[in-house]
């Protein structure tokens, strides 16, 4: 069986570029911080609005996990995955400010990445090398540089996506005006490390993982799909879980209806994160799964720089720091021990919703006004 999962693709460089459409850049070669090396990184990237005279409005949002370069609408019929804070007249309102997102290095979503060929034209594989949270801030510098911009006005992500912005402002001070970490902290914990290392045996445990060579063949989707059940039960919160699906049975299924526990069938909240897995199965590539994953479980601003506070002394930028009240994968508590080591000590601000860790996407209107008045205004 081949495998038919074909990952987005740049429009042809004569059409011109418009709000909320892929485009690639190469970078160059990139040398990574455990002794790792590509040749050539091409970088997917999307952009909305326009880049002033004196490339002082451009804001950087970086996506989280699976998250893809698509923040807002713009000129695609698609919706953005942030749409409610990106885009004409929102918060980060894309009529006044030119808005960034680069898919990282080694994602599936336009960049260099395990399913893109290596110089012998065949794919990465295995062969990828490991990447780290910094390694991603070094190559979207350069994308900065090619785009002209020297400095960015904000850098804001969420998740994952803070966790690349607070490494912009800890790596490159000079270069991040403003920087707003949602739902992320100053290093990953044991805990989310345990929860991502779980995620990376499912995949590596799939019969069809073949190492990470499976691009001739069937794609691990089996091992994908457990990683998702695994992440998305951390992304939600047990209150939401009980409320929307308790112990109901899912429609026509009978959880005690068989003699062998392979012919029961299914409670609800089974076949809900069924449905999240094969979501992802149909767009995402299991490698590039495992790259970014083990990106954030080596996220650690202090890494070779000291105490959390010696780490983030020399940091120039304005920061925003957000939570949600019932995130049971960052907790609140951890983002303000960030906020309490950072010039100032700025305050954490919650946003207050019951679906957990999600919320960041889910309720981020939540803080966009506050975020609009200190940043955007």
């Amino acid at each position: 069986m081949t495998a038919t999962t074909s990952w987005p693709q740049a429009p042809s460089r004569d059409l011109p570029p418009g709000d909320g459409v892929l485009q690639q850049v190469s970078i160059g070669s990139l040398e990574l911080e455990t002794g790792g090396y590509l040749p050539d990184v091409v970088l997917g990237y999307e952009t909305w609005g326009t880049l002033n005279a004196d490339a002082s409005n451009a804001v950087l949002v970086p996506h989280a996990l699976t998250g893809s370069t698509h923040v807002a609408q713009g000129d695609s019929d698609e919706p953005g995955w942030w749409d409610p804070l990106v885009g004409p007249g929102r918060t980060v309102d894309t009529d006044r400010f030119f808005v960034v997102s680069v898919n990282m290095v080694g994602g599936c979503y336009g960049s260099t990445g395990p399913a893109s060929p290596a110089p012998d034209g065949r794919p990465w594989g295995s062969r990828f090398p490991f990447v780290t949270i910094r390694d991603a801030v070094r190559a979207e510098a350069r994308l900065a540089d090619l785009l002209g911009i020297r400095r960015w006005h904000a850098v804001l992500g969420g998740s994952l996506g803070g966790a690349r912005a607070l490494e912009w402002a800890v790596t490159e001070p000079q270069r991040v005006a403003r920087c707003a970490v949602i739902a992320a902290t100053a290093a990953s914990t044991a805990e989310q490390i345990a929860f991502a290392q779980a995620q990376v045996q499912a995949i590596r445990l799939d019969p069809l993982f073949n190492d990470g060579d499976y691009y001739d063949g069937a794609r691990p989707t089996a091992g994908l799909g457990l990683a998702r059940r695994i992440a998305h039960i951390t992304y939600r919160s047990e209150a939401e879980l009980e409320y929307r699906f308790g112990r109901t049975p899912q429609a026509g299924e009978e959880p005690l209806g068989g003699i062998r526990p392979a012919d029961r069938g299914r409670y609800q909240v089974e076949s809900y994160l069924d449905h999240q897995a094969r979501k992802l199965v149909d767009r995402f590539d299991a490698n590039s799964y495992l790259v970014l994953t083990e990106a954030l479980m080596s996220h650690d601003v202090t890494r070779g720089r000291g105490s959390l506070a010696e780490a983030v002394a020399g940091c120039t930028a304005e920061f925003f720091i957000a939570a949600v009240d019932s995130d049971r994968l960052y907790f609140p508590e951890q983002s303000q021990r960030l906020a309490e080591a950072l010039p100032g000590s700025p305050p954490v601000h919650l946003i207050s919703a019951p679906i957990g860790h999600d919320g960041f996407l889910t309720d981020v209107h939540q803080v966009a006004g506050k975020l609009g008045g200190t940043f955007f205004a």
